[in-house]
């Protein structure tokens, strides 16, 4: 890995904004309009020191620029021209330094994908696709700001799809090590690293102080070059301000390259001199060398399973030998198979096995279908299992996080066939010990083709990681003699290839009386010789029983916690299979899980049944609401599943305001609010999260949208005689607007109370603005809900 440091540029809207940039304006604009100054702008970080430097392209995206009446490609084509333009000033006036390089930057799109947004993930895969192909004058293709993996993914494909430069990707976290969307650090590393990026890092959001942990984390998850681009401090709400000057930017910058991080740069708040003071800073070092241990890791954006012991697989999402998810995927049943998986995770799956195999089924397009389903639902990493090629591909698309590839074998047609799928998607793939000539009868030739299989893969680029085995597991009814050549292949591959193994197990006993006795005893037998991570059903007590035994007797389990949270009390009772799925389910768990077509036919049963509807309400959906907002206050769930629970209360709302209509019996409705973004502030993905929440306990959001003048929040206020009122900035620059919002309100004379968030906000500015409450989140606007209307 080259060691030597590369300097980036710092921030672009802090510099324009400086020059006049009208507030609310997008800065890409200027690109067709003050070409000048964009050049001018880029040439003072050139000055500085900048080595690559961001095209004035970051939210040149049809999304945001529609509103602007400027043309998408336009506007990214003069941005690069720009760009190159200072770059050529530059060289001709320092014709013995390397000539600079231009990246073109790609910033969030501004909506948030599917399942928990509105935006689909082809769709955000286009949107990028559009500026890739206008920014092709660009040396390099950077995507910064990012919060989103699954829009990190459409990015990434996008541009190694449609270009050949190099890719960057940062992305922004918080404090707590995840970005606003709940991904960690462990899950940007796995994906990005599979993808194939070219470098990786943060940028944004906090200062070099607050970065350093996260990058320290990140400097041992992967051995990809690190970037690093830092905010200048943090901004005071008041002046807009930012908290550190260039020298002490610069110091603490220079902390970095000892981690290994070789990009340096900065966000928002920074400037020139910033950059020229890093360099100085940094005169002579170089990125350190790192350490990265190699894991097997597989994951989602919010969950991330380090197989370093026994990982559950779940068969159940497989249609083989089961009528009714057969019967499922003929009706496009999503509820049974969303069932299905739900009841998997809580039973203990770590990984969850998906298989839509049907003749009567276009596989390809069902596989994406139950994917994004279940990924709504749960966080669990998938694996994709079908031998259609075509679905394989389609499924790994769509898959948010890292996946597992369900199976090759060590047929060279089908090695040359998927591997490089596997390859492209950045998934481990589970090999087969047999080939063209079927399943060998000895633990040696199964060895044989084990090795096969993973020289194949190493030779296409797959880490040896990656690479899992599946030994077979044949039915002793019929061939005795064969399990112990199973367990014998397994310890060869654990003990020579250093690989994890894979097993389906619950074969051996099929054709036996007390089938469980032979399944359980071969698990651990299995377990013993090397089978980490077992295909199974979870929601059968022995098969989870042998293995947490397993766990404490090979200390796996330390201290045997584990065990202990499951069994403490009274030893859990035998699943009495006498209930079906839908039986089971209740409306308080259908929002808990965010299954939205079970929570609508919950509520319509329980209307059936002569429940009234504000019964429904108060005592079912707002104390599930309750549990949820717990779980994300404590951080036991993240933003994604809040939405998914919030959607799927929505549903049971929807029918209880349709019956109440019918009824003419009144509303549901616990009071009305307005939620607006101010005038100049063009973000409004936080504020439509929160409108989503506060709906979903109940109350009736008149949402005004983004860049509202002042006028219009008073006007609606009284108009609609709204006494709580919510406002949102994100930028700086646009509090000024919040707190003459405000100013307006208290001047009107109209009753009301005011609430507001956003980024640069802080509890104590909140205040002075003459705000009552600040809502650092969602959750928190919920509670000033419920104390100002009940």
């Amino acid at each position: 890995m080259q060691r030597t440091l590369c300097y980036l540029d710092g921030a672009m809207g802090t510099m324009l904004q400086q020059a006049g940039l009208e507030t609310g304006r997008a800065p890409e604009t200027l690109n067709l309009e003050n070409p000048d100054l964009i050049v001018r702008t880029h040439l003072a970080y050139l000055e500085a020191g900048a080595q690559i430097i961001y095209a004035n392209t970051f939210g040149a995206n049809r999304e945001k620029l529609a509103r602007e009446g400027v043309d998408t490609t336009e506007a990214i084509r003069a941005g690069v021209a720009c760009a190159r333009r200072a770059v050529d000033t530059f060289c001709a006036d320092h014709p013995d330094v390397d000539r600079p390089r231009v990246a073109l930057d790609i910033g969030p799109i501004g909506r948030l994908l599917e399942p928990y947004g509105t935006l689909p993930f082809e769709e955000a895969y286009d949107i990028f696709r559009e500026i890739i192909e206008a920014g092709q004058d660009a040396d390099l293709i950077i995507f910064e700001t990012m919060t989103d993996l699954y829009e990190v993914k459409a990015g990434v494909l996008a541009a190694k799809e449609n270009s050949d430069k190099p890719v960057f990707v940062t992305m922004t976290f918080e404090p707590n090590h995840r970005t606003f969307t709940g991904c960690s650090v462990d899950a940007m590393c796995a994906v990005l690293d599979g993808l194939g990026v070219d470098a990786l890092g943060v940028n944004c959001s906090l200062g070099p102080v607050e970065l350093y942990p996260i990058v320290e984390e990140m400097s041992r998850l992967t051995a990809l070059p690190l970037i690093v681009k830092a905010n200048a401090g943090l901004p005071d709400p008041e002046t807009g301000a930012y908290s550190i000057t260039p020298d002490d930017f610069a110091r603490e910058m220079a902390k970095f390259p000892a981690l290994g991080v070789q990009y340096l740069g900065g966000c928002c708040g920074t400037s020139p001199d910033c950059i020229r003071e890093l360099v100085q800073a940094t005169h002579g070092q170089t990125a350190a060398e790192r350490e990265v241990v190699r894991r097997t890791v597989v994951c989602t954006p919010t969950e991330t399973v380090v197989v370093d012991g026994v990982c559950v697989i779940g068969e159940r999402i497989n249609p083989t030998g089961k009528k009714r998810f057969q019967q499922a995927l003929r009706d496009g049943d999503m509820d049974y198979v969303l069932g299905q998986a739900v009841e998997q995770a809580d039973a203990g799956a770590h990984i969850l096995d998906v298989n839509v195999g049907l003749p009567s089924v276009d596989e390809p397009s069902m596989m994406v279908k139950v994917v994004k389903a279940i990924q709504s639902v749960t966080d669990l990493p998938l694996q994709i299992d079908s031998s259609n090629q075509d679905a394989l591909e389609a499924g790994l698309r769509v898959v948010n996080g890292k996946a597992i590839v369900n199976s090759v074998n060590g047929e060279p047609e089908v090695l040359a066939r998927v591997l490089p799928i596997v390859k492209k998607y950045g998934a481990a793939v589970i090999g087969l010990a047999m080939d063209q000539n079927g399943i060998p009868a000895t633990a040696e030739e199964r060895f044989a083709i084990a090795e096969r299989i993973l020289n194949a893969a190493l030779s296409y680029g797959i880490p040896k990681e990656d690479v899992f085995i599946d030994c077979l597991t044949l039915t002793v009814s019929a061939e005795q003699d064969k399990a112990v050549e199973t367990l014998r292949a397994m310890q060869m591959v654990r003990d020579r290839l250093g690989l994890h193994c894979t097993l389906g197990v619950s074969n051996i006993s099929f054709g036996l009386p007390n089938r469980s006795l032979i399944t359980t005893s071969f698990l651990t037998l299995a377990l013993s010789y090397g089978l980490d991570l077992p295909i199974v059903n979870p929601n059968t007590p022995a098969i989870m029983d042998t293995i947490r035994a397993f766990n404490v007797l090979y200390n796996r389990d330390k201290n045997a916690e584990a065990y202990i949270a499951a069994y403490s009390g009274q030893p859990a009772a035998p699943v009495q299979p006498t209930a079906s799925q839908e039986e089971q389910t209740t409306l308080p768990r259908a929002v808990e899980k965010g299954l939205k077509d079970e929570a609508r036919r919950l509520t319509v049963n329980l209307l059936a049944s002569g429940k009234s509807e504000l019964d429904i309400v108060n005592e079912l959906l707002i104390p599930a609401l309750d549990v949820v907002g717990g779980r994300f206050e404590r951080g036991e769930i993240f933003l994604p599943q809040l939405i998914n629970s919030a959607g799927a209360a929505q549903e049971a709302f929807e029918i209880i305001r349709t019956e109440m209509a019918k009824k003419g019996t009144g509303t549901v409705s616990k009071g009305k609010v307005i939620v607006a973004t101010v005038k100049g502030d063009i973000h409004d993905i936080g504020k439509n999260i929160v409108k989503t929440i506060v709906e979903n306990y109940g109350y009736r959001v008149i949402d005004l949208g983004r860049d509202v003048p002042i006028e219009t929040v008073v006007e609606t206020a009284i108009r609609e005689d709204v006494h709580l009122i919510g406002l949102s900035a994100l930028m700086t620059t646009t509090l000024a607007n919040m707190d003459e919002t405000i100013k307006a309100l208290r001047a009107s004379g109209h009753p009301c109370k005011i609430w507001v968030g956003g980024a640069v906000l802080t509890p104590e500015y909140a205040h002075k603005m003459g705000a009552d409450y600040y809502a650092r989140d969602a959750r928190e606007s919920v509670d000033i809900c419920r104390e100002v209307l009940g």
